[in-house]
């Protein structure tokens, strides 16, 4: 059996972000897990490679949630990276901190705004995001909808649209682990393990000992473990190591070593619905006349880094507050100026755009629940999605005015016409059944393990509640989503995780 000083579990967003504190703090020495292969591929250094990567269960978990109650029973696909750098290697590369309002909601001692912009500050020394550059006219032109943003991103703050800014350097994604792990040089210090599938954490007098893969490698950490397995897989980690709800866990016969009741509920996302555009002239897509330009497209790619293929295809959006009542934000959407298809099929003819809208702060909760004790066995997962009616409500609201937006947005001659659902799809009841057929998730599972205090699963100082030496860092632990993109805040915590363990190691 192997042993180092901390074992960090998921090289993800957060896991790295964790990491790179942990070797700058000279903590001790570092065995990193993951389940996927690495990063090395040329879909993931190019932007517009995330098409072909998500749903492919290389590198996507690949996940689908259980029927949903309030969706018609219909399942919603999860996708989550699955390889170094995580869902940052898989991601849209949108760059948000949230609302600052976000994290003072949290109330939480060490997490309010002033307690965290700091880390964002170093977090964004590492990874530069900035605004994208070459976005196609038709997202450049979303910046005139209230106002004119001019050439500044968009905030949560306020309602604001425009370009976003992305994790992106030269035409290149940028993830954690080109931002963490290559710069901490693997060496004496640092191992890193992939393509290693986490079964449990093996505890003993209320203590994290050991980590114990899929296929019966033991390794021993003499300081600790670091949870990063994201806010699918670090609960279902810990219930498979015995610490959950306990009826939960002898149903499927694993044997309890600590009954917390709180460990898988709180699960939640931002849903989203969207409208899709179509016209000849718009955006991108499968037409003749640009039949040219995508063949071009792989070599000026190559040799400039710019073009289509140098789209995150989420390239801007903005924040609008549903009804229209002055109030802040209360959805954020999202702008692709591609042509999706609404049938289902991948691939589909013709020039087009999209945009949605998704919750910023839904009140509805799912929970994640163990389907078997099989490491390989995907839990059970239930997002609870519009099991509050204020969140139908919003989304019905925010669809409706999405479209009066959409319409006084400046396009000029590439405005396209509404294809799906069409404006024959008027008026809330009409509006909320729609929505019942088509609701998503923008892809930011969260809370899990939330943070607080009482019975939450964990602690402000992120360790994991009844077991000593074993700490929770990444997307599980918020008590409650912030109000955008989530790979910022995922990181922003694993930095202040790396840095409260380096600090308290020393």
């Amino acid at each position: 059996m192997t042993a180092c000083d901390f074992i960090i579990i998921g090289a993800g967003s957060a896991g790295l972000a964790a990491l790179g504190q942990l070797m700058a703090n000279e903590a001790g020495t570092v065995t990193v897990i993951e389940a996927g292969p690495t990063d090395r591929s040329p879909l993931v250094a190019m932007p517009f490679g995330l098409v072909w990567m998500m749903g492919r269960k290389r590198r996507d978990w690949c996940f689908t949630s259980t029927p949903q109650q309030h969706l018609g029973g219909r399942q919603i696909a999860i996708p989550r990276g699955r390889m170094l750098g995580g869902s940052s290697a898989i991601n849209s590369m949108v760059w948000f901190r949230g609302r600052r309002d976000d994290y003072d909601a949290w109330a939480l001692p060490g997490w309010r705004w002033h307690d965290v912009a700091p880390a964002f500050e170093a977090i964004e020394n590492h990874m530069a995001p900035e605004r994208m550059r070459g976005a196609h006219p038709l997202t450049e032109a979303i910046g005139t909808v209230f106002g004119g943003n001019g050439t500044a991103v968009p905030t949560p703050e306020y309602e604001s649209a425009g370009v976003f800014a992305f994790n992106m350097r030269a035409g290149r994604r940028w993830s954690a682990a080109d931002a963490f792990l290559r710069p901490a040089r693997i060496g004496a210090d640092l191992r890193v393990m992939t393509g290693r599938v986490v079964d449990r954490i093996a505890c003993a007098d209320g203590t994290a000992r050991r980590v114990i893969l899929s296929d019966g490698t033991e390794i021993a950490a003499r300081k600790g473990v670091i949870l990063s397995a994201g806010s699918i897989g670090s609960p279902a980690i810990l219930m498979r190591s015995g610490i959950g709800p306990r009826a939960d866990l002898a149903r499927i016969g694993i044997d309890v070593i600590l009954d917390a009741p709180e460990i898988g509920e709180n699960l939640h996302d931002h849903p989203s619905v969207g409208l899709y555009f179509e016209g000849r002239g718009t955006g991108y897509g499968l037409t003749l006349a640009q039949a040219p330009a995508w063949m071009l497209s792989p070599l000026r790619y190559l040799v400039t880094r710019r073009g289509r293929l140098a789209s995150p295809t989420v390239e801007g959006g903005g924040f609008f507050n549903a009804r229209g009542t002055g109030g802040p934000p209360d959805v954020q959407m999202h702008f692709i100026p591609f042509k999706l298809g609404w049938s289902g099929r991948r691939y589909t003819r013709g020039s087009g755009y999209f945009a949605d809208i998704c919750l910023c702060r839904p009140k509805s909760r799912g929970r994640l629940r163990l389907a078997s004790k099989d490491p390989q066995c995907a839990p059970d997962i239930d997002l609870g999605l519009l099991t509050d009616t204020d969140d139908r409500d919003t989304l019905v609201a925010g669809l409706s005015r999405l479209r009066r937006i959409m319409a006084r947005a400046d396009f000029g001659t590439r405005r396209g016409a509404e294809v799906f659902p069409g404006p024959e799809i008027a008026g809330d009841a009409a509006i909320s059944a729609h929505i019942t057929r088509h609701c998503a998730t923008a892809y930011h599972p969260v809370g899990t393990l939330r943070m607080g205090q009482g019975n939450a699963p964990v602690g402000p100082d992120l360790r994991l509640r009844g077991i000593d030496r074993l700490w929770v860092a990444d997307a599980s632990v918020m008590p409650a989503v912030t109000s955008a993109n989530t790979n910022a805040p995922s990181m922003m915590i694993g930095y202040k995780a790396g840095d409260m363990i380096a600090k308290e190691a020393a």
